[in-house]
């Protein structure tokens, strides 16, 4: 199977999350895309603002009743930081039979050269960057072992939204509805995750 491994903090997962995935699958033809919550993302520093059982359950109601996208508790099963080399090297070795991709978006792509055992990670999987408009790879100085082992889609809706955008909202008490799929919004507003206390 070719399966497309997205990672992330989901905090909350949104409609942003779902096109890009979606979009990478279409593209590639992916028979799944693996949603893969992080536990301790190691660039946030002061970590995620939902517990990882929160953040699970979101991407649960998320992605229930599309066939293609599964839930993987890879990363919030293992203690300590939430590296990707360590996710894809479990998946590779799981599953040997199986091609993966790891679906990045366009801001990621640019921050590759600087992550963790980023070479393991290449010589494992195709690295898909979702790109937007406006952004451009040309000048930017990825190394070409990086550059030759990206596949870019550069086609497809983009979606410009942030989860820190819809927390703000979520704490100001302002209308996340259509930011999130329904049942997120619903499950956020019955554990009043992100509300001002």
């Amino acid at each position: 199977m070719k399966i497309g491994i997205f990672g992330g903090s989901f905090d909350p997962v949104h409609i942003g999350h779902l096109v890009m995935a979606d979009q990478a699958r279409e593209a590639l033809g992916l028979d799944e895309v693996w949603f893969v919550p992080a536990s301790s993302p190691p660039h946030k520093s002061g970590g995620t603002k939902a517990s990882p059982e929160h953040r699970v359950a979101m991407v649960e109601r998320a992605i229930d009743g599309f066939s293609p996208f599964r839930l993987s508790r890879a990363e919030i099963e293992r203690p300590g930081l939430s590296y990707t080399a360590d996710t894809v090297q479990t998946f590779t070795e799981r599953y040997p039979d199986d091609r993966f991709y790891l679906i990045v978006g366009a801001d990621m792509v640019l921050d590759l050269p600087r992550w963790h055992r980023i070479e393991q990670i290449v010589k494992s999987v195709r690295v898909v960057g979702l790109m937007r408009p406006g952004v451009s790879l040309e000048d930017e100085g990825l190394p070409d072992w990086l550059r030759d082992r990206l596949i870019l889609v550069t086609e497809g809706a983009k979606v410009e939204l942030s989860s820190t955008y819809i927390r703000n909202k979520a704490a100001a008490g302002e209308s996340i509805r259509f930011l999130v799929p329904e049942p997120v919004r619903l499950y956020m507003k019955e554990h009043r995750i992100y509300e001002s206390r």
